[in-house]
């Protein structure tokens, strides 16, 4: 009697991944897609290396290949460290961006743990309007800022900007942190309200080491805002000496008609390579603050 074949059994659920056997299939499925999101994504940063490295010369010249370089050289880079002031607006940069983070998450934790924990009356609605808050365009925001800047004093100075930037970087903290404490269980806070613990107490040493992810996500979200802000640093600002990258780049390195593109471009390089190393070494934090890592 002739023994029947075996037959290979289909576990539920597994149809999905048994499609992308096929090579074809997962050529034209997976790896073509995403190919083409890799080329779109990286082709701004390719062409600003490769702009950034030619020469006068070979920018002006409408032969050979516009997507290589022949001649590679550090002329702009040398003209844009020691030649402008540059290293001046890239250290406004970062202290205006440094204090203007930690200010808003400070502000954001207390917030974000009040409207959660504390559940006073009206609490959801005031959810609510910080959120609605970081809604508002900062085009609309600035004129008012700026008479107030101007009343106070502190216009043309890194105050202005570090006091300012936190209007709308709190909001949006605010609301991803509740989203965070939310998913942290209550239970912990209550066994440490028995135990004796104070609120300051149970949020110092309960609730921040269990939201370090969702604090490191909220510090790249607010550090990155700051980083790249325009509308308030082109406002507020105009002493060369006082500027931030955004706004020295463009001002500075465009003369009328003129645009140093090699400069430009190396401007806008290293300008763009602090947060994509900071982005490097915690998108697993980002990732699962922006989640939620934490589960009962």
């Amino acid at each position: 009697m002739a023994s029947e074949p075996d037959r290979t059994e289909v576990v539920p659920g597994n149809e999905g991944m048994r499609y992308l056997e096929s090579v074809p299939r997962r050529l034209v499925t997976l790896y073509l897609p995403l190919a083409i999101f890799v080329i779109v994504l990286l082709f701004p940063f390719y062409w600003m290396v490769m702009t950034s490295i030619k020469s006068n010369g070979e920018l002006l010249s409408r032969e050979g290949n516009p997507f290589w370089v022949i001649h590679p050289t550090l002329e702009h880079f040398k003209h844009l460290v020691f030649e402008t002031q540059y290293p001046e607006w890239m250290w406004n940069t970062v202290i205006v961006s440094v204090v203007a983070t930690f200010t808003s998450l400070a502000a954001s934790v207390l917030a974000a743990y009040a409207i959660e924990r504390l559940r006073f009356h009206g609490s959801k609605q005031v959810g609510l309007a910080i959120f609605l808050a970081y809604l508002v365009p900062p085009s609309i925001l600035f004129i008012p800022l700026a008479a107030i800047v101007f009343k106070l004093g502190l216009f043309d100075t890194r105050w202005a900007l570090i006091l300012t930037y936190p209007t709308f970087l709190i909001p949006f903290c605010t609301w991803l942190l509740m989203g965070y404490f939310r998913s942290i269980p209550f239970e912990l806070e209550e066994c440490a309200l028995i135990d004796g613990a104070t609120r300051w107490q149970i949020l110092v040493k309960i609730v921040l080491p269990l939201a370090v992810p969702g604090l490191i996500s909220a510090g790249i979200f607010a550090f990155t805002l700051s980083w790249n802000e325009f509308i308030y640093a082109l406002t507020f600002i105009s002493s060369s000496e006082v500027k931030t990258v955004p706004v020295g780049v463009i001002t500075e390195l465009v003369e009328g008609d003129v645009y140093h593109w090699g400069a430009l471009m190396a401007g806008a390089l290293l300008g763009s390579l602090p947060v994509a190393i900071m982005y490097s070494f915690f998108v697993e934090y980002y990732v699962s603050g922006m989640t939620g890592a934490v589960k009962e």
